[in-house]
């Protein structure tokens, strides 16, 4: 009797076990670096280093209106993104899910092997599309559709290109994981019961993978915010955005506390922007419950 008990005891504590390493990792070189960003942009340091109490100084120079248009400036980049991401995404994931089947291994080798490849690649990649004797030019040169080369580059249509290229397959996953489980049948019944094929999709689709499109939505959103290498790269250090400034002043001699509290603004802002997101997903894509209107 007392082995069986050992046994179950210790069956019970086996995930926390592997899980530990796991968790100590995270607070060690996650939430530990995160605290001292958070308290160094609230400490008054001297030129001698000596720490002289605490400030709020810094915290308020980065609420200006400067830093705040910055701030908004890679929200709007990372929400546009996203919704871009989503609507090429989704029926891209709809394919390979419900359509595809056959194929959907060699779909989803195809959608992840740009990441078997270094990220410098991908991009000088672009720059031989974009540029002015590039793919794109010479296809609408050739078409008749401009007389001279346009310039691409530098802009934020190459940084927008890029940026849906590099995170489309994070929407990708998140939703062909929420429409593999979806049970095909349920939109025959709707159509045999007498909707049509939008309100099958608003009122059956969307709320069954609406958990997918909020995983997406976020895992584009949230890196896109804070990229640095994308926007450097591809709009020629024309354009700032919050990786920017962020590595301006990390990278400086002695403005790495500047950093840090721009870094924590940031953070609160794109915590309040996440949960604005979060609510109106949940409110455009889940259908209003009514009695008197049912499908």
């Amino acid at each position: 009797m007392k082995i069986k008990l050992f046994s179950r005891k210790t069956n019970s504590d086996m995930p926390f076990t592997f899980g530990a390493p796991a968790m100590l990792w995270q607070v060690l070189f996650f939430y530990f670096p995160l605290l001292i960003i958070v308290v160094s942009s609230f400490l008054n340091i001297s030129d001698l280093g000596e720490i002289q109490g605490l400030t709020f100084q810094k915290i308020a120079t980065f609420l200006s209106p400067t830093f705040m248009k910055v701030i908004f400036s890679s929200m709007l980049l990372g929400i546009s993104t996203s919704i871009f991401c989503l609507l090429i995404g989704y029926p891209l994931a709809y394919f390979m899910a419900i359509r595809g089947k056959k194929y959907k291994n060699l779909l989803l080798f195809l959608l992840i092997i740009p990441f078997w490849t270094n990220f410098l690649l991908h991009v000088y990649a672009w720059f031989f599309v974009l540029e002015k004797e590039g793919l794109v030019n010479t296809i609408l040169m050739h078409l008749g559709f401009i007389q001279e080369p346009i310039h691409f580059l530098n802009s934020l249509f190459s940084i927008m290109i890029m940026m849906v290229y590099y995170y489309l397959p994070f929407m990708v996953l998140p939703i062909y994981s929420s429409l593999e489980r979806f049970d095909y049948k349920l939109i025959e019944a709707s159509l045999d019961l007498g909707a049509t094929w939008t309100q099958t999709f608003r009122r059956v689709m969307l709320p069954l993978t609406l958990g997918g499109i909020r995983a997406g939505f976020f895992l584009v959103c949230i890196p896109s915010f804070g990229e640095f290498a994308i926007p450097e790269l591809m709009g020629g250090d024309k354009y700032m955005f919050v990786g920017s400034v962020v590595s301006h002043y990390i990278l400086g001699d002695q403005t790495g506390s500047l950093g840090a509290a721009f870094t924590v603004v940031a953070c609160v802002c794109l915590l309040l922007s996440a949960c604005g997101l979060y609510y109106l997903l949940n409110k455009i894509i889940l259908p209003k419950r009514r009695n008197e209107k049912r499908i």
